[in-house]
């Protein structure tokens, strides 16, 4: 799969003028379909006090919004950045096809977005990381899967 130059000018477009009119961070992302253009986002983190209001999941929202679904099987992302941790599962658990990005996450560090740490939190076991985690209720943990098991009402994904 080859990448179209037109879209990633238009993510990086979207980022620059996102920062321009004080609207957010230097982050923009294009969803596409069959060579349409079906949603974009750019990162709204600080416009609405959401800290996963990245571009991509921004874009993500909208291009599920637009087509009437949370599968989207078919689209590619262009973004102008590598993307984060968080971001990159969205962009997953969406089942896009493909990931176009331009700057890296060496770049994004350098103007002082670091995902280093995260990247490094993943890595470890649970009871390892930064923030403490505690299991709780173990006995009824499961109640909530058997009742989806159970569901004649669900939508597998």
């Amino acid at each position: 799969m080859q990448g179209n130059p037109e879209f990633m000018r238009q993510a990086i477009e979207l980022a620059t003028a996102n920062v321009t009119s004080g609207r957010g961070g230097p982050f923009g992302a294009v969803i596409v379909r069959e060579g349409q253009v079906i949603a974009t986002g750019a990162n709204q983190v600080t416009a609405t006090n959401d800290p996963t209001a990245h571009a991509e999941v921004t874009a993500i929202r909208n291009a599920c919004r637009e087509l009437g679904d949370f599968c989207l099987t078919g689209c590619t992302i262009y973004t102008s950045c590598e993307p984060c941790p968080m971001c990159l599962a969205a962009i997953y658990w969406a089942r896009m096809d493909a990931i176009f990005y331009s700057a890296t996450a060496n770049d994004a560090a350098a103007a002082g977005f670091d995902d280093a740490f995260l990247y490094s939190e993943m890595k470890k076991m649970t009871g390892q990381r930064t923030l403490p985690e505690e299991r709780l209720l173990e006995e009824r943990a499961t109640e909530s899967f058997e009742a989806w098991r159970r569901s004649t009402a669900r939508v597998e994904y």
